[in-house]
């Protein structure tokens, strides 16, 4: 029996994305471990809190339709215990009475509110899921029903059939967005130097150096808690090292990794850096990310010290000017952006942004890749790398380079010789990763060096 527990750290979860724009993955692993709850507990309120998340626009229009009401007009807390509730309905194997009873229990503190739960998730569970959903969407656009089946925003839908196109893959949409909603298996990097990939004897990925976790909490494995091994995907693995191995190093190399929070790529840097003798400075934003970065590089000062990074905290577009002006020989420029690459991940980054979004991350895009070729050293190299394959934050930016004095490098051949037999769709000189393709998230990483070298 599922203790009340688990379905209360997965509401609260919830809520929290909600109302506070928590980040689930990093949210609920400390909600868990705060409540104590065993394995099993701990599975179903993962899957509970995910799975809600991942298909909440899908249960927002069932919520609304039982409800009789918009969900604008439900409170916060109301709306967050629906939602899990409508989840354990439709797609969790939780008995009906369970799914009512457990989860209107959560609000048992609030005798309305609880009435009112009780009574929408009745009517939830009165008729079958698929002939409500079926009822939902026999009225709408072609877009909008499949985008309601599948748990996408129909604006979110449009931009990633636009790039598979781009690629004559159209096809592949109905592929994407099942992959998009099939929660991945937790992906390991083995840090260069610090461990070998191949000493677990662990599936391998779309990385050379990256590895399946098994399965279980990875925060449990000793490798992970000494910092030589790291949960990464095999996807930010290819954009770091598609940089620090394009070509081989030059002893005091400066490397920058231009937006380094959380620290992923800067980690896997850093070890590449500590290896060859290149020095890397890791840049964020803001303070409290800057922390997460020297938390992530610690691993590496530790094993080689004094050849740990330089995490520093501020703007990059400050980059490329006085001291900084053409200083750098590798710099990744992990721009900021939609995160649509990372929707199997990250489920509710599919609602947290708007297409009105598109054009203010776009600019600054431009802005920092400007700023990146300004801190480049004549013949060094840039990556330019989104977690979203949306045209406007890759090709449209990429396609700006030849007027900052940028040409392309063929990215797609030093990916191939990273991962040899990897599935590549046309995209030119730049990779555009899939996960329904390449079991990563949708990554684009282009090489750029300066013009005429």
């Amino acid at each position: 029996m599922i203790d009340a527990t688990a379905r209360r750290v997965a509401r609260d979860v919830v809520l929290d994305v909600d109302r506070d724009d928590a980040y689930a993955n990093l949210l609920l692993p400390q909600r868990i471990r705060e409540a104590g709850l065993s394995p099993a507990d701990a599975g179903f309120a993962t899957e509970l809190a995910y799975g809600t998340l991942r298909w909440q626009g899908q249960h927002d229009a069932l919520i609304a339709d039982a409800a009789g009401r918009p969900i604008e007009q439900i409170d916060p807390e109301t709306l967050a215990t629906l939602r899990i509730g409508s989840h354990q309905l439709s797609r969790m194997r939780v008995p009906s009475h369970a799914a009512v009873h457990e989860t209107v229990a959560l609000l048992k503190h609030h005798r309305g509110r609880a009435g009112f739960a009780n009574a929408v998730l009745r009517r939830l569970s009165e008729v079958p899921f698929e002939q409500r959903l079926a009822t939902l969407t026999a009225e709408l656009s072609d877009d909008e029903r499949l985008a309601l089946e599948t748990g996408h925003p129909a604006w979110v839908l449009r931009a990633l059939r636009r790039t598979l196109e781009r690629e004559g893959a159209g096809d592949e949409l109905p592929a994407l967005l099942a992959a998009d909603n099939d929660p991945p298996a937790v992906q390991l990097v083995a840090l260069p130097g610090l461990a070998d990939p191949d000493a677990l004897g662990l599936p391998g990925t779309a990385s050379p150096i990256g590895r399946i976790a098994p399965a279980g909490d990875p925060a449990r494995l000793p490798q992970i808690t000494d910092g030589s091994w790291r949960v990464q995907d095999a996807g930010s693995q290819l954009a770091a090292l598609a940089l620090t191995r394009a070509r081989p190093v030059a002893a005091g190399e400066r490397w920058l990794d231009l937006c380094a929070g959380p620290g992923g790529k800067a980690a896997l840097m850093a070890a590449e850096a500590a290896n060859v003798g290149a020095q890397l400075e890791a840049n964020e934003l803001l303070p409290h990310r800057a922390k997460l970065v020297r938390q992530a590089v610690r691993a590496i000062e530790t094993a080689a010290p004094g050849k740990g990074p330089r995490v520093v905290t501020g703007d990059g577009r400050r980059y490329g000017s006085g001291e900084t002006a053409h200083a750098f020989d590798r710099i990744l420029l992990d721009a900021p952006c939609t995160g649509l690459g990372a929707l199997r991940r990250r489920p509710e980054a599919r609602w947290r942004k708007q297409p009105s979004d598109v054009p203010a991350l776009a600019t600054l895009q431009t802005e920092l890749l400007e700023a990146s070729a300004n801190a480049l050293k004549p013949g060094g190299i840039i990556a330019y790398v989104t977690c979203s394959p949306h045209l406007a934050e890759t090709r449209a930016v990429v396609e700006r380079a030849a007027a900052l004095g940028l040409e392309p490098l063929d990215t797609r051949a030093v990916v191939r010789e990273l991962s040899p037999g990897i599935a590549l769709g046309e995209t030119g000189d730049a990779v555009q990763l899939w996960p329904h393709r390449n079991g990563t998230d949708a990554m684009f990483i282009q090489l750029l060096t300066t013009a005429g070298r």
